[in-house]
C-alpha cells in the first residue's frame, strides 16, 4: 500500500455550467471514487471549484490527471499536497456543496474567499484556510 495523500486544488469552470453539469460531476465522482479508494469534498462558488481529494498517492495522481483533462475545468492550481495518516473526509466518496449568498452571510469570515469565486492567488497566502473551509462546509449541517 502506498502513502496516503491529501490534495487541495482550485479551478475555474471553462464555460458556464448548468445544475445538470454539476450533478454530472458529482455523480461521476460518487461512481468512480470508491473503487479507487478516493474520498473528498467539492465546493462550488461563482464559477469556481475548490476540492480536496484523499487516497493513495497513485490513485490521487490519476484522479488529478483526469481533472486536468476534463474540459469543464481550467486554471487548475494545486494549493497543497500533504502526506496523511488519517483521512479527514473519509465518510464521503465525494461530498458536495454549492456556496450561496446565504453562506456568505452566515460565514462572513470566509465570505471574501468564496463570494466572488475561489481565487488561488488569494488562498495561497492563507495557509490552511482552504482545508478549514472544506472541513467547515463539509459538515452536513454547514453549522
Amino acid at each position: 500500500m502506498s502513502q496516503l495523500v491529501q490534495v487541495i486544488y482550485v479551478s475555474s469552470e471553462a464555460y458556464v455550467l448548468q445544475q445538470s453539469d454539476l450533478l454530472s460531476i458529482l455523480d461521476a465522482s460518487i461512481r468512480n471514487n470508491p473503487p479507487r479508494g478516493i474520498t473528498g469534498m467539492l465546493l462550488y462558488a461563482r464559477g469556481s471549484f475548490m476540492q480536496v481529494l484523499e487516497g493513495e498517492e497513485s490513485a490521487v495522481a490519476e484522479t488529478m490527471a483526469r481533472i486536468h483533462a476534463d474540459t469543464r475545468h481550467q486554471n487548475i492550481f494545486e494549493l497543497s499536497r500533504t502526506p496523511i495518516t488519517t483521512r479527514e473526509f473519509g465518510s464521503w466518496s465525494m461530498g458536495f456543496r454549492a456556496l450561496t449568498p446565504a453562506d456568505a452571510a452566515t460565514w462572513p469570515g470566509y465570505a471574501p474567499f468564496f463570494q466572488f469565486g475561489f481565487d488561488a492567488t488569494t488562498l495561497i497566502h492563507h495557509p490552511g484556510l482552504a482545508a478549514e473551509m472544506l472541513r467547515t462546509f463539509g459538515d452536513k449541517n454547514g453549522e
